[in-house]
């Protein structure tokens, strides 16, 4: 892997551990070589991540909306900085820079951008592991969701497995380093219509 794309919250949160995590995941990145792709605010857990990847020598490369930027909200001590126009252009560029997906704690925007990829995956447009840092146990009531909706039938297992889960930076990366798409017949089941 040469870059993971990381979406995180533009609030730090309520606890210390989830900063220390954007921290550690920060420096793990650069002393593995591989590069930050993120949406790039200099603000909340997006900062405290690239900050910590500037500071251990990596690279780190942003991709922001130009009304974000308007706002300055966007970090300008990056490697590189795309800015576009549209939030579609930014997810995919993202996307196109990226060679796994990463979701640290974070919001609606955290969420939505996490869940678009693992779709993406599902649908076959790209073969890029997902998962996310359960610090604390943060995404542990959305992993519980995702094996609701196996349950339910509303997923199948085999795609359930897209969505990487550990709770400790060295051991994700690890896992997404290890991970292979798995082979699906068909997504879409049209004998339950």
């Amino acid at each position: 892997m040469k870059r993971i794309c990381v979406f995180c919250g533009s609030s730090a949160g309520s606890r210390p551990e989830y900063r220390a995590a954007a921290e550690e995941m920060g420096a793990e990145l650069a002393r593995r070589n591989i590069g930050l792709v993120y949406g790039s605010g200099n603000v909340g857990l997006m900062g405290v991540l690239a900050d910590a990847v500037l500071r251990a020598g990596g690279e780190a490369v942003g991709v922001i909306h130009e009304n974000l930027m308007a706002r300055e909200v966007g970090h300008k001590g990056l490697t590189k900085l795309h800015v576009v126009r549209s939030m579609h252009e930014r997810k995919a560029l993202m996307a196109d820079l990226s060679d796994a997906f990463v979701a640290l704690p974070g919001g609606f925007g955290t969420l939505e951008e996490f869940c678009e990829v693992v779709t993406w995956t599902q649908l076959g447009l790209h073969a890029k592991p997902c998962g996310v840092l359960n610090v604390l146990g943060f995404y542990t009531p959305l992993l519980a969701m995702f094996d609701h909706a196996v349950e339910e039938r509303f997923l199948k297992p085999q795609n359930r497995g897209l969505v990487l889960a550990r709770d400790s930076v060295v051991e994700l990366l690890q896992a997404l380093g290890e991970w292979r798409p798995p082979h699906v017949e068909k997504w879409l089941d049209r004998e339950t219509r």
